[in-house]
C-alpha cells in the first residue's frame, strides 16, 4: 500500500508492475530481470557456448578427413558423425536460453535440447550395441554379422530418438510452454520467464533422457572389459556416468533456484553434460588420430570396422 501523505488515512494500492518506497509515499516501478546477451554473465554463456560448439565441429572436421583409418572406421564412422553434428546442436540450443523470453523461444528450447540430447544418447546406445554384435558374432555368416551393417544401428538410433519428439509433440499440443511475468520471486523485481506449461511434461523429458543414459550405461559396463585394445564402451561407460552425475544434481538445483539463475543452472547443466559426453567419447580418439598416428593402425582396433 502507498499513503501520499504521512499518517493519511487514504492509500492505494500500487500496481502490480510496481512497489512503494521505504517511505511508503509513492510507487515506483519494478525491475525487468531475465537472462540477456548484454550482461556478463549472459555474455560468458554465450562466449563458452559458441566456444563449446566449435569443438564437436572441428573433431567432426578431422574425422571426415581421417575417414579412412582404423579409428575413424571403428564402430560405425557414420553414427560417430551424426553424434558429432548432434553434440553441436546440443551446445547451440544453450543459446535459445539467453534473452528474453519470446513465445518461439519458450516453445522450442525445451523440445530442441530434449531432441537434440535424445538422439546423441540414441547414437551411443547404437556405437555400444554394435561393440556387443562385433563381439558377439562368432561365425562370419551368423546371424548377428548378417545384420552388422550400419542400417541397424542407425535404425535403434532413430527409434528412441523418435520416442522423445513424440513426447515433445504431446507436450506442444496440450500443454505447450509460452512466456510470462513472475512478480511473486521478488518483491521489487518482475522475472520474465518461460512458464513450462506442464512440469510434468518436462520431467517426463528429463526422465526418458535419464531411461537412454541408464541403458547405455548399463550396455557399456557390459562389455567394457572385451579382449581389445581400443574398446569404446570403456569411454562410454565414463561419458554415462558423467551425464548422469550433472542431471542428477540439476534437479535439486533447479527447484532451489528463481529468477534467471534457473536458466543459467540448466544451460550449465547443458553445457557440461554434453561436454563430458564429447571428452570422454572422442577425445581419445583425437588424441590417437593427431599425435600419435602410429597406434592408429588395424592391430590397435581389434575388431571389425566399417
Amino acid at each position: 500500500m502507498c499513503c501520499f501523505q504521512t499518517d493519511s488515512p487514504a492509500c492505494i494500492k500500487c500496481p502490480v508492475d510496481s512497489w512503494p518506497d521505504e517511505k511508503r509515499v509513492m510507487c515506483t516501478l519494478k525491475l525487468v530481470e531475465y537472462l540477456s546477451f548484454e550482461e556478463p554473465l549472459g555474455a560468458a554463456l554465450t562466449s563458452l557456448t559458441i566456444l563449446l560448439s566449435i569443438i564437436p565441429a572441428f573433431i567432426l572436421w578431422t574425422f571426415v578427413k581421417y575417414r579412412d583409418t582404423p579409428i575413424v572406421k571403428a564402430n560405425n564412422r557414420s553414427l560417430s558423425y551424426f553424434l558429432l553434428v548432434c553434440l553441436v546442436l546440443c551446445f547451440l540450443c544453450s543459446l535459445m536460453f539467453i534473452g528474453k523470453p519470446q513465445m518461439t523461444t519458450c516453445l522450442l528450447r525445451q523440445c530442441a535440447f530434449g531432441v537434440t540430447f535424445a538422439a546423441c544418447l540414441s547414437s551411443i546406445l547404437a556405437k555400444t550395441l554394435t561393440v556387443v554384435i562385433v563381439f558377439g558374432s562368432t561365425k562370419p555368416a551368423g546371424f548377428q554379422q548378417k545384420w552388422l551393417g550400419t542400417r541397424t544401428p542407425s535404425f535403434i538410433g532413430c527409434f528412441w530418438a523418435v520416442l522423445q519428439v513424440i513426447i515433445c509433440i504431446v507436450w506442444l499440443a496440450y500443454a505447450s510452454s509460452f512466456p510470462e511475468k513472475n512478480i511473486h520471486a521478488y518483491k521489487n523485481k518482475i522475472i520474465i520467464e518461460c512458464n513450462e506449461g506442464s512440469i510434468t511434461m518436462f520431467y517426463l523429458m528429463l526422465g526418458y533422457l535419464g531411461i537412454l543414459a541408464s541403458v547405455c550405461f548399463i550396455v557399456a559396463f557390459l562389455v567394457r572389459k572385451l579382449p581389445d585394445r581400443y574398446n569404446e564402451a570403456k569411454f562410454i561407460t565414463f561419458s554415462m556416468l558423467i551425464f548422469v552425475s550433472v542431471w542428477l544434481s540439476f534437479i535439486p538445483a533447479y527447484l532451489s533456484t528463481k529468477g534467471k539463475y534457473v536458466v543459467t543452472v540448466e544451460i550449465f547443466a547443458i553445457l557440461s553434460s554434453g561436454f563430458g559426453l564429447l571428452s570422454c567419447i572422442f577425445f581419445p580418439k583425437c588424441y590417437i588420430i593427431l599425435l600419435r598416428p602410429d597406434q592408429n593402425v588395424r592391430e590397435s582396433v581389434g575388431w571389425k570396422m566399417h
